[in-house]
């Protein structure tokens, strides 16, 4: 049981860990990234609910609406809407790659109970493959929709709509998509979602670089940073 937890809960930790500590300027107060992490966890729950009812019911069970609605869409609709609520007016929401930070904390608190649950069930024998693929990627979701938030604060003061609404429907279509593969590719998932997670990567890594080259607000820029911009 031990081994276990510790297979499903490590590379969620490990992840966060790494984003966390890319903050180039300033890293955020533990408390709220902790406290955004167990928020994602305990959505784990109700979405796991409704879900089984959809499945019960049979509705939305073709494979798009399975996994463009019922897993890319619910999930990461109700992240999204965490990060609005909670994060997106706080004063500790300060600069551009806090985004990333939140993203990331709520969608792999979400991945890592998800990730407990599903080893519990299977085993321990697919941890590498579960950290390798679903944790990663929802860890890979949560940066890009922090980006888009975080860019929808800082340089869409009056017109962010656009930018919220992205970081909500680019998440949706990437989650979707890794889903459609699982769901109505099963036999060819490892040759489509290689390739699809190299690709995520260098995406997501792409906009944490971008986002660290903005300092906060009330830091005075140094000569590099003036270069730079």
């Amino acid at each position: 049981m031990f081994s276990i937890l510790s297979a499903a809960i490590a590379p969620g930790f490990a992840l966060l860990s790494f984003f966390y500590l890319k903050d180039r300027f300033d890293t955020e107060p533990i408390g709220m990234v902790v406290r955004m992490f167990v928020m994602g966890a305990l959505l784990v729950f109700p979405i796991m609910f409704i879900q089984y009812a959809f499945e019960v019911e049979g509705v939305a069970q073709d494979p798009i609406l399975k996994s463009f609605f019922l897993a890319g869409g619910l999930e990461e609709f109700f992240k999204w809407f965490i990060f609005l609520y909670v994060i997106y007016k706080n004063a500790v929401f300060d600069a551009h790659y806090d985004g990333i930070v939140y993203g990331v904390s709520i969608s792999l608190g979400f991945a890592t109970v998800e990730n407990v649950l599903y080893l519990l069930a299977n085993g321990i024998d697919i941890a590498f493959l579960r950290a390798i693929f679903p944790v990663s990627s929802h860890a890979l979701f949560g940066v890009i929709m922090g980006y888009y938030i975080g860019k929808a604060k800082f340089f869409r003061k009056k017109q962010p709509y656009q930018l919220i609404v992205t970081a909500l429907f680019i998440p949706i279509l990437l989650h979707g998509s890794y889903d459609y593969v699982l769901t109505a590719l099963n036999q060819y998932w490892a040759y489509i979602l290689t390739p699809f997670m190299v690709c995520l990567w260098f995406y997501a890594l792409r906009k944490v670089k971008l986002a660290n080259q903005v300092p906060r607000p009330y830091l005075v820029p140094t000569n590099k940073d003036q270069k730079e911009a």
